[in-house]
């Protein structure tokens, strides 16, 4: 175990170290009339909180998993409605709502114990006196604390108020994440504790969850408690032999320690067990859709048309041969007797698009109609340009048409009309083109863009308007081989793993956050000569994370990082920000205001990963570098470098530790997707649990392909055995998987959400 002042958990499997088994089961009885007498039993060994042990008096209700959250104590219905934008409804979607990280609260140390690029706590007494200073709109508030063992520096932004309520000579404690500057340690917005109050925390390992604004750390927590305790226990559905061979904690402990672990052990044992049932159906419904991809007949009749090659020749730049490769590849599905279910994986820039666009040629001068279906309404619009211009430059006589949300009603009803009657052949919008009133004239193709899996729901509601479609799926996710295998097993893998010659490579660098001050000046400097910048940040705002919670100490947020920059960037430099958390038209609002240039720089989170396309952006720099995946920060940075200038990205780490530091250096070295995605999967190993984001395509809710690589293959070999074995598993040992998979409202499996 990693010294567990750090927020980033690290640990090495030991199959060996098993932990206690937790009893816990609940008494259900029926009295007189409709009311429930329940009596909860629990008997802790280890890991459960001990908040679980209720126990209700008569008048009492059982709750099952389809309960209203509105019917816990506490929760009225503003919370309920709070909950509802995180997506929590019932009683089940807030045992689900698993802590997005952890933190145990160790003993404050003295001043000189801490260690820099650690969260510590240090009891020391104001030693001086209290300086203010303004620096444009940022106020700043700094003092010096000492413990006889050394003195360190306290900074705060933007809380003036302070200055009333820190008195010198008196003891606090302070704790946060401990940076160094000029030889001092130096603390930036530390939390500040009574040690009564610090006393309780350090009891147990603390969950925290994602929250929005009106929501805290404690609501939450509560909640989840009172959902654990009054729903029946839930039932194990892996079969025993799966269970005992990978050494998985039975569900329902694994569930339960998963909100509320003891320690840190046994929440990495109660993590695996979900992660492995998380990657185990996953792959299951994979390998049943490959079963339904093989056995599907294309009813389309294609042919090689001569407006395809003539629009080859027109275009100002040749195929490279992995392009020519891939598309000699997709015109044999098209021509072919099956449908075609082809996923085309491309680095970004390598040139997916024009793939795409040619197999929509193809389509329409076969005479059908072809499909694009974007995740988000900006790149659905910045798709439907593309082809629009290049029709119209080429002549290629398409007649597309775009359906999106954020279209007036008319709008809507004029689209859906071209669509029906075939007079538009091309279609370019979001989820919209699968809903009930897009009906289609003779709907032959679906390419579908990033982070979409075109699965077996969405396939049938085309299948109820006509044919079945051939399917496309274009990635720009890098994805190890060994990885790949197992989870695109329902499709056929095309790979462009060449990038065009007159593409300018990127210049990058990783520093810590003592050169802020030095990019913020070239940011300026690429702005005074009218280019343009993206700063992403992990988190919208402050408020995301609870008050008292220190896991997301010293990161950045959107919000409260566009004031910071307004404060030390020139007032000239228009700076904005944008965040997934934002209404559509807001969102597409802000896209277009730096798409036409009215915005120098956009702070951001992760949501511009896909659907922006701005030439003249030439600078990316990512704050809290080392909480992201490398292959979704090599996604990030293809966001620059798409235009004739030379542009930049700038990986900030709030950790300098040398493991840290060398695995986004590999970034530094490389613009190769896929070398990239190789070398995080070998140095991620199964370290860091909670503290680096990922993203993209297989965007689970626990497990991550890269952490959790060895969980995913073992997932695989499992359901490849079972299915061999016993494909309708109807033998008494696979009884009760059988059973829980035919309960969809237990395991909705739905590739929308993968």
């Amino acid at each position: 175990m990693a010294d567990s002042r750090s927020i980033i958990i690290s640990y090495q499997w030991n199959k060996s170290v098993l932990s206690k088994r937790m009893v816990f089961t609940v008494l259900f009885k029926i009295q007189a009339g409709n009311s429930w007498n329940i009596g909860l039993k629990s008997r802790v060994e280890k890991g459960c909180d001990a908040g679980l042990k209720r126990r209700m008096g008569t008048g009492g209700f059982m709750m099952e998993y389809t309960t209203p959250v509105i019917q816990l104590k506490g929760v009225g219905e503003k919370t309920a409605k709070i909950f509802e934008k995180m997506g929590i409804l019932t009683v089940g979607d807030l045992i689900r709502f698993y802590p997005r990280d952890y933190e145990k609260f160790e003993e404050a140390l003295p001043v000189r114990e801490i260690k820099k690029g650690e969260i510590c706590a240090v009891r020391a007494r104001v030693a001086g006196n209290i300086n203010i200073k303004k620096v444009r709109n940022l106020t700043i508030l700094s003092v010096v604390a000492a413990d006889g063992t050394g003195k360190i520096k306290l900074t705060f932004f933007n809380m003036p108020f302070l200055k009333n309520i820190l008195k010198p000579g008196v003891v606090y404690l302070f704790r946060g994440m401990v940076q160094e500057k000029d030889g001092i340690p130096v603390m930036e917005q530390p939390k500040m504790y009574k040690d009564e109050e610090y006393r309780n925390l350090m009891e147990r390992v603390q969950p925290r969850y994602s929250l929005s604004a009106g929501m805290t750390n404690n609501m939450v927590t509560k909640a989840v408690k009172q959902a654990l305790s009054f729903c029946p226990p839930q039932k194990e559905f892996l079969p025993e032999a799966v269970r005992l061979s990978e050494n998985l904690m039975d569900r329902e402990e694994a569930v339960c320690n998963l909100h509320f672990p003891k320690d840190f052990e046994t929440l990495i044992e109660a993590r695996e067990r979900m992660v492995f049932e998380e990657f185990f159906l996953f792959i299951l419904g994979l390998r049943g859709q490959k079963e339904t991809n093989e056995a599907l007949e294309s009813s389309f009749s294609y042919i090689e048309t001569a407006q395809v090659e003539r629009f080859l020749e027109k275009i100002p730049f040749s195929l490279t041969n992995a392009q020519q490769r891939v598309w000699e590849e997709i015109k044999a599905d098209l021509q072919g007797k099956r449908l075609m279910n082809r996923l085309v994986q491309g680095d970004v820039g390598s040139g997916k698009t024009i793939i795409a666009i040619l197999a929509l040629l193809m389509t329409v001068t076969n005479g059908y109609q072809g499909a694009m279906m974007a995740p988000t309404e900006v790149l659905a619009k910045q798709h439907f340009d593309s082809v629009t211009e290049m029709n119209d430059k080429y002549k290629l006589g398409m007649k597309p048409v775009l359906l999106i949300g954020a279209m007036t009603a008319k709008e809507k009803r004029e689209a859906y009309a071209m669509i029906a009657d075939g007079s538009a052949d091309v279609i370019i919008g979001t989820h919209a083109l699968i809903q009930e009133k897009a009906v289609y004239h003779n709907l032959a193709i679906v390419v579908t863009d990033e982070q979409h899996r075109f699965g077996v729901k969405q396939r049938e509601s085309l299948a109820a308007k006509g044919n079945l479609p051939h399917v496309l799926v274009m990635s720009a996710t890098p994805i190890p081989r060994t990885l790949a295998i197992i989870l695109y097993g329902d499709l056929k893998v095309s790979v462009i793993d060449e990038l065009p010659a007159d593409r300018q490579p990127i210049k990058n660098c990783v520093v810590d956050t003592s050169y802020r001050e030095k990019a913020y000046r070239f940011i300026e400097k690429e702005v005074s000569a009218g280019r343009q910048v993206y700063v992403i940040c992990p988190m919208v705002e402050e408020g995301e994370a609870d008050q008292d919670s220190l896991s997301m100490e010293n990161v950045e947020n959107v919000v409260g990082y566009t004031e910071k920059l307004r404060g030390f960037l020139s007032p000239s430099i228009r700076v904005s920000y944008l965040h997934g958390k934002m209404k559509s038209s807001v969102k597409n609002e802000v896209m277009e205001e730096f798409k036409n240039q009215n915005i120098d720089v956009l702070v951001s989170t992760t949501v511009i990963e896909v659907g922006i396309n701005v030439p003249n952006a030439t600078v990316m720099m990512v704050e809290n570098a080392e909480r992201f995946g490398l292959a979704q920060l090599h996604q990030l940075r293809g966001r620059v470098g798409r235009g004739e200038y030379q542009s930049y990205c700038i990986f900030v780490s709030g950790s300098d530790k040398k493991e840290t530091m060398e695995r986004l250096g590999i970034l530094n070295r490389s613009n190769d997707g896929f070398k990239i995605a190789e070398e995080d999967l070998r140095l991620r190993g199964p370290g860091d649990l909670f503290g680096i984001r990922q993203s993209g395509e297989f965007a689970f809710k626990l497990g991550d392909i890269y952490n959790d690589a060895r969980i995913l293959k073992q997932a695989g070999m499992w359901v490849d055995r079972l299915l061999s074995e016993d494909a309708e598993f109807i033998k008494t040992e696979n009884e009760g998987l059988r059973i829980y998979l035919e309960n969809e409202k237990w395991n909705p499996i739905d590739f929308r959400t993968i």
